[in-house]
């Protein structure tokens, strides 16, 4: 059997993979765009692990990998792999289960990274300088969520420890459900207008895709910052982009983005008044074991015939045993 894991930008798959010794197992630390260099460096293997959304795997991809008879994605859900494509080239998709509070935590991290000028006095104070900039407190400010699902609960846990008000919006979010995580639920529009600071918890989709464009950012406060931790998309790059350089509001702190890994030349790279992070919110040890541990058991049972975390729904288990 031959397992080949994609975008091990760490180099720790290997590491963490428990397979039998005669399953031979690969890594891919570089990331491969092109569908052909893709389906080049998949020849022959029967076994697919994809890290959540890194690379697409499209019907034009799957069907042309005849020995694929397994994709296992990390977490329970991945937006780029074609599921129906899978089932009908006869590929099982399965996946893991996962952490709840890293993402959560590296909200945090860009808030207070982007509010006291962190990355800017390190590289300051490391080039021989001192103090050059006054940062902003958040006891007070008012933490508007964009989402007040299972992540959004948690970075509204720590608001109210760092005695932040909260006040939340989503589609479907209710006054029950908004109460029950602490917030205040406010209409989109009071949202963006009342936030001192915006972050994002929501499932990118059709209803979410660009949810945060021109008006939006222009309703923001001026010394209002914007945070993004969920998915690229969800903000449209290039009203952000002129809200930063010209001031439309004080910054934004962002972990995902339209392309990734972001294109060297793009101009988020230069923007002012921003932090960025290469979508590390999953990306720890702890959610690292979790996944490859789940991920070495789902082609353990695969292989052996048994039950797998099946995500593709007219997958046939019974073609399994077959």
């Amino acid at each position: 059997m031959r397992v080949v894991a994609l975008d091990d930008y760490q180099h720790v798959a290997l590491g963490l993979l428990d397979l039998p010794a005669r399953v031979d197992a690969v890594a891919m630390p570089a990331h491969i765009d092109d569908e052909d260099e893709l389906v080049s460096a998949l020849e022959g293997a029967g076994v697919v692990v994809a890290m959540r959304e890194r690379t697409r795997l499209p019907g034009s991809v799957l069907s042309r990998l005849p020995n694929l008879r397994l994709l296992v994605t990390t977490g329970m859900g991945n937006a780029v792999i074609d599921l129906a494509a899978a089932t009908e080239a006869g590929i099982c998709v399965c996946g893991t289960s996962g952490a709840l509070t890293p993402t959560s935590e590296l909200t945090w991290g860009l808030i207070f990274a982007l509010l006291r000028h962190i990355p800017t006095e390190d590289a300051r104070i490391r080039a021989g300088g001192w103090q050059s900039t006054v940062g902003v407190g958040v006891a007070g400010k008012t933490l508007g969520l964009l989402g007040a699902g299972r992540l959004g609960k948690v970075v509204a846990e720590a608001a109210h420890a760092f005695r932040m008000p909260v006040i939340a919006w989503s589609q479907n979010l209710t006054a029950e459900r908004s109460a029950a995580v602490g917030a205040e639920l406010v209409t989109k529009e009071e949202l963006f207008t009342r936030a001192d600071v915006v972050s994002i918890h929501l499932v990118l989709g059709d209803r979410t895709r660009r949810l945060v464009g021109e008006p939006e950012l222009r309703a923001m406060k001026p010394t209002a910052f914007l945070i993004n931790t969920s998915r690229g998309p969800i903000v449209d790059e290039a009203a952000l982009l002129r809200a930063l350089q010209e001031g439309w509001i004080a910054g934004a702190g962002l972990d995902v983005f339209d392309t990734e890994p972001l294109p060297v030349d793009h101009p988020l790279r230069s923007a002012p008044r921003t932090v960025l992070t290469p979508h590390l919110g999953y990306v720890t040890d702890d959610c690292y074991r979790v996944f490859y541990r789940d991920i070495s058991e789902d082609i353990a049972a695969f292989a052996a015939g048994s039950p797998v975390r099946v995500l593709n729904p007219g997958w046939d288990t019974a073609a399994q045993q077959r």
